[in-house]
């Protein structure tokens, strides 16, 4: 089979440029081009260069829908409005979409599944391995341990990161609460500040910090009756985001249309 042709989506931020290297290192996958949106500084600009890897020859563009006419797939790690508006056009283009952005609204995530209907979307909080592990052994311990074990999330990101929870955390959230039962957002905490009273019990609370240049610390917390619990996951690359994409993408050239995620990719739906 011929190498995957991947378009990388916000090729100037931080994981854009990782991607394009990580892609520039992988087989059976190649460069098919490399997207801003309209107005960035980089427009125009070679991508290799940006990634750090010399001239490539690609230059970076804002049409992504002439780049999908000769492209297998889209890697996209960029903000919910420019998301939506590219699963429209992976749809219309019948292109595999590999979706890393996180902050999605309800009604961001209600479009992606409608576009879900015509082309592959995989769509993940975190592409780790290791955190979708993670995310799995949650669900297990939420499933086993019994209501007197709190359970809070804490999550550390670089001072750049524009949402909170971040992603990882809101889906160790929903892990949590499906092995616990519940509905996460009418059982979730998002913030404490003065006088709060108790702690309502049932409830998954979040916990925020941003800070210098960390790539991304998370820990799922089982506090009971004088014992505590702990999974903890550390990144120090993005590397890891990259290439688990890129896994992703190529998994994903093999399947029919339709809304998986990085568990499907992975078979721990089942763990």
């Amino acid at each position: 089979m011929s190498d995957m042709r991947l378009i990388v989506a916000g090729a100037g931020g931080r994981m854009g440029r990782t991607l394009i290297k990580a892609i520039a290192e992988a087989k059976g996958l190649s460069l098919a081009g490399a997207i801003e949106g309209s107005g960035s500084a980089v427009i125009g600009r070679d991508s290799g260069e940006l990634a750090g890897l010399g001239k490539n020859g690609i230059a970076v563009s804002a049409d992504a829908a002439a780049l999908m006419k000769n492209a297998d797939g889209v890697i996209d790690f960029t903000i919910p409005a420019a998301t939506v508006a590219l699963a429209e056009l992976t749809s219309r283009a019948g292109v595999a979409h590999i979706i890393g952005t996180t902050g999605l609204s309800g009604e961001n995530e209600k479009l992606v599944a409608e576009a879900a209907k015509k082309s592959v979307i995989v769509k993940s909080g975190n592409f780790s391995l290791g955190v979708n592990l993670i995310a799995a052994l949650t669900k297990r311990v939420a499933k086993t341990l019994d209501q007197s074990f709190d359970i809070e999330i804490f999550e550390m990101h670089h001072n750049k990161k524009i949402d909170a929870p971040s992603g990882t955390a809101l889906m160790f959230g929903r892990a949590a609460a499906e092995g616990r039962g519940i509905d996460l957002p009418t059982h979730s905490e998002r913030g404490r500040d003065g006088e709060t009273g108790a702690r309502k019990a049932g409830d998954i609370g979040f916990a925020s910090l941003r800070g210098g240049s960390v790539v991304g610390e998370h820990s799922v917390i089982f506090a009971g009756p004088a014992e505590r619990v702990e999974l903890v996951h550390k990144a120090e690359d993005r590397m890891i985001f990259a290439r688990g994409a890129l896994h992703a993408a190529l998994w994903a050239r093999k399947q029919k249309p339709g809304l998986y995620s990085m568990m499907d990719v992975l078979g721990l739906n089942d763990f």
